[in-house]
């Protein structure tokens, strides 16, 4: 019996001292803070990694009491990443609340090879403030909207975004020695937007470019199938299927099979290796290509073009 009770007592001691730890771990750590501060989750945070960041930040009073919150109430899949107002003078209820209920900016991710519409459709899904007049000032900036990810508030106005971008081009060029006034940076872009909408794989992009070289060089068409997708693109369908009646019928400047040369501008936003293959082609005697079950298959002839046609696209 004496044993029994000894237990209850260790028992309740034992309770007392998880609810006082609870308790203690749910107050504010200044109740009388008036200031707050933006505090950023980073892409991929764990819980165990936001909590450490909170009490650094001097946000909560223990990470492992926010930790076993989160965990126990199921409210880790309800954290995004972004960046929250927060103050000391909060409780781990609010905190945690605050969280849950959206960032003040959003984590925006631009592929490679967006067109300015398709990054318009991502804004329009992503950003509360996002208007229709913004697919045209996106179009203007074709080509210069560089492909990354990007931290961008939700009452964004369309004229920081693009200066967000652009600036992020200009740093990224820059770091491969690209001088934003370069004179021949129009041409450059234009041909990295080719190359970054034909290449299947990174490591093909510098042969492509040599094969686009050698023909801008020799003054053929590039038969470009992009550059038809480019004029065609509709909502929904930004890159649609294209057929040979299109190499003929479609009537604009950007169709690569009846205007030798380059294109009026940019088809597309392309990364840093697209970039860099337009300033290093590859130096080699191809004017084709075609590409079959994640494969390229340069020709240096029409004959051998042809062939290559009727063994890897014809069986």
């Amino acid at each position: 019996m004496r044993k029994l009770l000894i237990s209850l007592i260790l028992l309740i001691i034992l309770a007392v001292g998880v609810f006082a730890y609870w308790a203690v771990g749910n107050q504010a750590p200044n109740p009388n803070a008036r200031s707050t501060k933006i505090f950023v989750i980073q892409k991929g945070a764990s819980v165990r990694e936001i909590g450490n960041s909170l009490k650094r930040e001097g946000l909560i009073k223990d990470p492992v009491v926010f930790f076993v919150y989160i965990k126990l109430y199921g409210q880790d899949r309800k954290i995004q990443a972004g960046d929250y107002r927060l103050s000391p003078s909060m409780t781990l209820e609010k905190v945690i609340d605050e969280l849950n209920h959206g960032t003040l900016d959003r984590w925006i991710t631009i592929p490679e090879g967006y067109r300015a519409e398709e990054i318009a459709d991502v804004l329009e899904k992503e950003i509360p403030s996002y208007e229709e007049f913004w697919r045209g000032v996106l179009n203007e900036n074709e080509g210069y909207l560089f492909p990354d990810t990007y931290l961008i508030p939700r009452d964004a106005e369309i004229n920081m975004v693009v200066k967000t971008m652009r600036n992020n081009f200009n740093r990224k060029i820059q770091e491969i020695g690209l001088s934003p006034d370069d004179k021949n940076l129009s041409r450059t872009i234009i041909l990295a937007s080719l190359i970054e909408r034909e290449a299947v794989t990174s490591e093909e992009k510098p042969l492509i470019s040599g094969v686009i070289n050698n023909r801008l060089r020799r003054g053929m068409a590039f038969d470009i199938d992009a550059t038809i997708q480019y004029v065609k693109g509709r909502k929904g369908a930004w890159w649609p299927q294209i057929t040979t009646d299109d190499y003929k019928s479609v009537d604009s400047l950007y169709n690569t099979y009846l205007n030798p040369g380059l294109p009026p501008g940019p088809i597309a936003n392309p990364g840093i290796e697209a970039i860099k293959a337009a300033l290093n082609p590859q130096t080699h005697s191809y004017y084709f290509y075609i590409h079959a079950a994640g494969k390229i298959y340069p020709a240096k002839t029409i004959q051998e073009h042809q062939s290559n046609i009727k063994k890897y696209l014809k069986n």
